[in-house]
């Protein structure tokens, strides 16, 4: 398991609470500007307000990486992925 995958399933454990009537979602976005991907953690309780935790910067700017991280997640959590920023640039 790599580094980035690592931190980021201790940073899940840490506010994956699976509380009831509660959202949880990973939204990965795509920051074209510094060339990173941002891993986040969007909680949504009924009656309150959502709010989003980030969890990680990966500064490996590689399609495969980000793949290889998001199998690696994806292989301990089961939560809805989001994603943003992702165009298809052909």
């Amino acid at each position: 398991m790599n580094k980035d995958v690592k931190i980021i399933l201790e940073r899940i454990h840490e506010n994956f609470k699976r509380v009831p009537n509660t959202i949880y979602k990973i939204n990965v976005v795509d920051d074209k500007f510094d060339k990173t991907y941002n891993f986040f953690i969007y909680i949504a309780k009924r009656g309150k307000r959502p709010h989003s935790i980030p969890l990680r910067t990966i500064k490996n700017y590689d399609m495969d990486y980000l793949q290889e991280v998001i199998s690696g997640i994806k292989e301990h959590y089961q939560l809805t992925f989001t994603y943003t920023g992702f165009t298809d640039s052909k």
